[in-house]
């Protein structure tokens, strides 16, 4: 009886580890151990440009053209940040939406000029579909992390 329940824990144990999907791993080893929040980056995020984070979440996008992009929901509802590599290094495979990532890298920020978006008038007292006739440009600042090695 004891030989019998041996040989069925075995089996048991064979197929859930024959069933455990292996994380697959991209470009440098992981290093840190300590995770921050996609949430704590993003509510504060020039405390966090030029440090190293290690942050895990749920990819929702994913580039379609090199696959050197990924982006990774945070804990709070329509919150993502972008995981950007330098192209060639990694490369995200597109059924990796979907799946929960590991990912370590520096936080970065960059600007861009983007037409102004306005709601209302445009201070010329005429109503404004969207945005503005005028051509304002207005600057924003981007926070995305430079991703180094990555667990999928």
């Amino acid at each position: 009886m004891h030989k019998i329940i041996s040989i069925f824990i075995f089996f048991i144990m064979f197929f859930v580890s024959l069933n455990a999907e292996e994380k697959k791993k991209y470009g440098e080893e992981i290093t840190l151990t300590e995770k921050t929040s996609i949430s704590d980056i993003l509510d504060n995020p020039e405390s966090f440009v030029g440090q190293k984070v290690l942050v895990e979440g749920t990819i929702v996008n994913v580039c379609k053209k090199r696959g050197c992009w990924i982006e990774l929901a945070s804990e709070k509802e329509f919150e993502t940040i972008r995981v950007k590599v330098e192209d060639g290094a990694i490369v995200f495979p597109l059924e990796a939406k979907g799946k929960k990532a590991l990912v370590e890298g520096e936080v970065y920020s960059f600007e861009y000029e983007a037409e102004a978006e306005c709601s209302g008038t445009c201070g010329d007292g005429k109503k404004n579909e969207g945005s503005c006739e005028h051509g304002k440009k207005q600057v924003r600042t981007i926070y995305q992390i430079k991703g180094l090695g990555a667990e999928i």
